[in-house]
């Protein structure tokens, strides 16, 4: 990788600046003063030193946030706050970008990289990558709901979802219920109660895959997913 591109990616600048900042003698490769930007560089056998500060570079990034509600699950928007907006810059030089969606009231887990080719794998409607999710309904949920949901439901629109799995953690005038479904529809958890007659009041995302939400996170809260996590997400495969 040519140096000016890499600290470019870094967040040190734009080609040009980062042009002056080699020009000025400032980095180093392995205790040596590199001033050609077209010089190449290994990150991961050579040390790159900006002014004495050991540079770290990784090509992805891998992040978990306990999503708030009243955030966008997008990179962008010009009139509400987005999930990237949350993110610190040295983690947002990386263009990292959400995997799947939440919708804006709705809270929990949302991974957010810049790997497309696991994104892609994660989402891609073939894999059926399961995802979790608790949910307060605003009245009682019953068995007849449970074995509803495990043939399918038939939504607003006339599709009929693929089978969920709903289970009742507390039952009354509000029900507390956690449900895994396989697919990612426009509100899918929503519509798959209105289809029962019944409304969502609360909704939070556990899991996705292997990856279960860290309970030490407050909301609008995120940190980078350990090596473990991420080789059990890059070799998850849906049994």
């Amino acid at each position: 990788m040519r140096i000016d591109k890499m600290l470019a990616n870094l967040g040190y600048g734009s080609r040009k600046e980062v042009k002056q900042l080699l020009k000025s003698g400032a980095v180093k490769v392995d205790d040596v003063v590199v001033k050609d930007a077209k010089q190449h560089v290994d990150p991961e056998s050579e040390t790159v030193t900006l002014n004495g500060e050991v540079i770290e570079y990784k090509e992805f990034i891998y992040l978990m946030m306990n999503k708030p509600p009243g955030v966008l699950s997008a990179t962008e928007d010009n009139n509400a706050e987005t999930v990237i907006d949350l993110l610190e810059l040295e983690d947002q030089v990386y263009e990292p970008f959400p995997v799947g969606r939440l919708d804006k009231d709705t809270e929990g887990l949302l991974l957010i990289t810049n790997d497309g080719q696991l994104a892609h794998r994660l989402l891609s409607p073939k894999k059926h990558v399961p995802k979790t999710y608790f949910a307060v309904i605003d009245q009682e949920v019953t068995e007849e709901d449970v074995k509803a949901f495990a043939q399918g439901v038939v939504l607003d629109d006339g599709y009929k979802t693929k089978p969920g799995d709903l289970k009742i953690l507390k039952s009354g005038i509000r029900s507390d219920i956690e449900l895994t479904i396989t697919e990612g529809k426009f509100h899918q958890v929503k519509r798959m109660f209105q289809a029962v007659g019944k409304r969502v009041v609360y909704l939070q995302r556990i899991s996705m895959g292997p990856l279960a939400l860290d309970e030490t996170l407050e909301l609008g809260e995120y940190r980078e997913l350990t090596d473990e996590e991420v080789e059990l997400l890059k070799d998850y495969q849906v049994k």
